[in-house]
């Protein structure tokens, strides 16, 4: 398949030899039939009255066309479901829809109708032979209409050799829409993913869980509890002289207790910069008074000018910034066989002609062709949850079943969802779709 990635057109004349080789057995058989048939019609005379015994005609008539239908409904069934015959498997042809799959019932049905007009005027004409009795005139109706339907079957075989557009299509084809290849020459277009060809739809891993500070953003974590009554140094410490230090120390500075400068006003004590034993935790010094006579009552020392720091009123640690971003959602896609790409943001009912029930309307639809009636009309449902997605298969005719991607096939039960992961291709009918990540 690698080497063969063109599509190359059909022949007239492979075209021609695959036709012979398909409708010349039930033609054959017909032709015998009938040909027995008239042999065996006799005539008396009766009364005055010429008697004719179509017995034999009607016998072996009918058997000859009744074989030939059944041999016709079956080409047409196999060339329908995998655009094969017995004469386009000799000639390396296939034929297909106009995406490049299998043409299905109702096209071939179209085709054959229009190559085998002659034919059915000739049955036709035999028919009215026997009704109206005209056995002796019956050669001379018949072999120029049989003549007739063979021409005709040859030139709508062969007529995609005036088509302009490279010989492309025949008229039968234009008629049903379908086209034929060479497969011994190209590339098989049914077998290898219709006309757009082959693809890789490999996907993708999922997004790694990224670690956050707090499992609720903004949350505070447990307080740290520091006896605030327990003097720093308690050998060398003394009040100070000067008036009660405004707002204490700046949020994550911490000064040696001996040092005066510790007293000072914040705002006139230089930057410093330290790493406090404990990562993001702040701890308030306690507040200093001036000496107040023993009658008087403790006062609390002024405000300060400027506001301070949100975390200087609280003995516990408080977790400030913007939050933690929430991890990236994966993004799931399907792709069809047909080759159409899909991203799944809300559930997605599949089928021929999907229909949403009750507590769906929000649900879309995704129409799938199926000329072979394999799909039923709402054949799944899909439901995605950012890790994979949940399929239901929605009481379908022929049923549904997921290939995992180490190759375990798991048949759906009618109702009851089932996880699948990316990498894994899910079956319904004669189609399936792949499960990946955008």
């Amino acid at each position: 398949m690698a080497t063969k990635l063109e599509l190359v057109p059909a022949t007239a004349a492979k075209r021609l030899g695959a036709a012979v080789l398909d409708w010349l057995p039930p033609f054959a058989v017909l032709v015998i039939a009938f040909a027995v048939g008239f042999a065996g019609v006799t005539r008396s005379q009766s009364g005055g009255f010429i008697v004719y015994d179509t017995s034999s005609l009607v016998l072996f008539g009918s058997i000859g066309a009744g074989i030939a239908l059944v041999y016709a409904f079956v080409i047409m069934g196999l060339e329908g479901r995998s655009g094969a015959t017995l004469g386009n498997r000799v000639m390396g042809i296939r034929s297909a829809d106009s995406d490049g799959f299998a043409p299905g019932a109702g096209p071939v049905f179209v085709r054959g109708i229009i190559t085998g007009a002659g034919v059915f005027l000739a049955l036709i004409a035999a028919i009215l032979v026997v009704i109206f009795r005209w056995f002796d005139a019956a050669m001379i109706i018949l072999g120029p209409l049989a003549l007739v339907a063979v021409a005709w079957a040859v030139l709508v075989v062969i007529s995609n050799s005036w088509d302009r557009n490279n010989k492309l299509r025949g008229w039968h084809d234009s008629a049903a829409k379908t086209l034929v290849f060479d497969i011994k020459a190209g590339r098989n277009p049914v077998a290898t993913g219709g006309i757009q060809g082959p693809y890789t739809f490999a996907p993708l891993d999922l997004p790694p869980v990224q670690k956050v500070a707090s499992p609720v953003a903004g949350a505070r974590p447990a307080p740290s509890v520091i006896n605030a009554q327990a003097p720093v140094d308690g050998g060398n410490w003394a009040p100070p002289q000067a008036a009660p230090a405004a707002g204490g120390q700046a949020s994550g500075q911490v000064p040696p207790a001996t040092s005066t400068a510790a007293h000072a006003p914040a705002a006139a004590a230089p930057a410093q910069a330290f790493q406090p034993p404990i990562a993001q935790t702040q701890v308030q010094q306690p507040q200093q008074f001036a000496p107040q006579p023993p009658q008087q009552a403790v006062q609390p020392p002024a405000q300060p000018q400027n506001a301070p720091h949100p975390d200087d009123d609280l003995d516990r640690t408080q977790m400030r910034g913007g939050g933690v971003a929430p991890a990236p959602v994966a993004v799931l896609r399907i792709r069809l066989d047909d080759g159409r790409d899909f991203q799944l943001d809300r559930s997605v009912l599949i089928g021929r002609n999907p229909v949403a029930q009750g507590g769906e309307q929000n649900a879309m639809t995704l129409a799938v062709a199926d000329p072979g009636r394999s799909i039923s009309k709402t054949h799944l449902h899909l439901l995605t949850d950012g890790a994979g997605v949940w399929v239901t298969d929605r009481n379908s005719t022929n049923g549904s079943a997921v290939s995992m991607p180490d190759g375990t096939r798991t048949p759906l039960q009618a109702g009851v969802p089932l996880f699948v992961m990316p990498g894994s291709t899910v079956h319904f009918g004669d189609r399936h779709f792949i499960v990946g990540q955008a």
